[in-house]
């Protein structure tokens, strides 16, 4: 039996049932996203961004998944990510640090090996400075702003720089850099336009490896793969192109287990703000997962989860704690305190939750919080 695909009821281990939820996270599927992701990205090398805590999924286990499909370029967004995940990954892996050096942090990057993205004149003289203490010239990538006016160096920046053969050479520039703000709407004009201005951008510097492709750019097509390809949220199995099928495997499901079953009577209302008041006799269960958990408040009142395939509605407002689910339509065998019930499995992947949420898969997934027990399946032996 596939784990994800377990029946509510069945627990994987004998151990206390302490925890309120249990998430899932399967490494193969993780894996074989990597290499699914790898195949449509062509020649061009694969990264796998670790940021936030693997979107929330723990580093410390994703990462070495990664590392035996293949992987050995990685991103963080932050300095203390990076000197996490260096302890994490083997020697010979490439470590970026997306938000560049902050201002005094140059000597952490040196020291744990970490890759600086420059996106500013001060980024720049800050890691020169370092090269010149040094007495060598330290690795670096540089972002340049294509159009999304987030992060990277803009015309007026790089304007301000002066001469590119110049400044470049305080350090040893290995890749430049950018990103697409509508990579997930194949039909937007922006993509394009954006890669006409990183490939002019580029012209004017030094010949350099180049990156421009996050998840869903590389489903774009070849001429977005450049040299290296930086997906995310696609290796942790959310669709990269909105509205087509989803290609990847899912990697994440979420159980939350039943805490107490009550019988209500007709007008009997439920939950904060008595939002939900019953038409009849119902079946309300109470579970032990709420938006202390990252499970949206936003969700209440129109998620829904699942008991044995069987889709039950979410009655009134998810709490700091818990939920409650209006269960009427399950057999009362089904439903004794301990059991779970799906949140997210094979009847409900994080993109539908996120619709209902009115939100993105990727919030989703980054809240997901510290309380439940987490289980990973999957070893280095693992079959896909």
């Amino acid at each position: 039996m596939n784990a994800l695909a377990r029946p509510a009821h069945v627990r994987q281990s004998g151990a206390p049932a302490r925890a309120g939820a249990v998430l899932t996270v399967d490494l193969d599927a993780i894996a074989a996203n990597y290499r699914l992701l790898s195949e449509r990205a062509g020649g061009a090398q694969v990264a796998g961004v670790m940021k936030a805590d693997a979107y929330g999924l723990g580093m410390d286990r994703v990462a070495p998944a990664l590392v035996r499909a293949g992987c050995r370029v990685f991103f963080t967004a932050h300095v203390e990510e990076g000197i996490r995940l260096r302890c994490i990954v083997p020697a010979d892996s490439t470590v970026y640090v997306l938000h560049g050096p902050p201002p005094g942090t140059a000597a952490d990057f040196v020291k744990h090996r970490l890759i600086p993205v420059l996106n500013d004149p001060g980024q720049v003289r800050e890691w020169s400075a370092a090269c010149a203490r040094a007495g060598r010239r330290l690795p670096a990538a540089v972002q340049v702003d294509s159009g999304m006016s987030r992060m990277g160096l803009s015309p007026a920046d790089l304007a301000a720089l002066g001469d590119p053969h110049a400044w470049l050479t305080s350090f040893e520039p290995v890749l430049v850099m950018s990103h697409l703000a509508c990579a997930d709407e194949p039909d937007q004009p922006m993509n394009a336009a954006q890669r006409a201005r990183f490939d002019a951008i580029r012209a004017g510097l030094p010949p350099l490896p180049a990156s421009l492709a996050n998840s869903s750019a590389i489903f774009l097509g070849p001429a977005f793969h450049y040299d290296l390809a930086r997906p995310g949220a696609a290796l942790y199995g959310i669709n990269p192109q909105p509205g087509a099928a989803n290609p990847l495997r899912q990697a994440v499901s979420l159980d939350a287990r039943i805490v107490q079953v009550r019988t209500i009577e007709a007008g009997t209302a439920v939950g904060y703000g008595a939002r939900h008041v019953a038409a009849g006799t119902e079946r309300i269960a109470t579970i032990g997962i709420g938006y202390a958990d990252g499970w949206l408040r936003a969700l209440s009142g129109r998620s829904h989860a699942f008991v044995d395939g069987v889709q039950v509605p979410v009655a009134g407002t998810v709490s700091m704690d818990s939920i409650t689910l209006d269960v009427t339509a399950i057999p009362e065998a089904r439903l004794q305190p301990g059991m779970t019930v799906e949140l997210l499995g094979p009847h409900q992947h994080v993109d539908a939750v996120a619709a209902e949420a009115g939100t993105i898969g990727y919030e989703v997934l980054t809240r997901l919080g510290s309380r439940f027990e987490r289980r990973y399946l999957g070893s280095p032996d693992s079959p896909d």
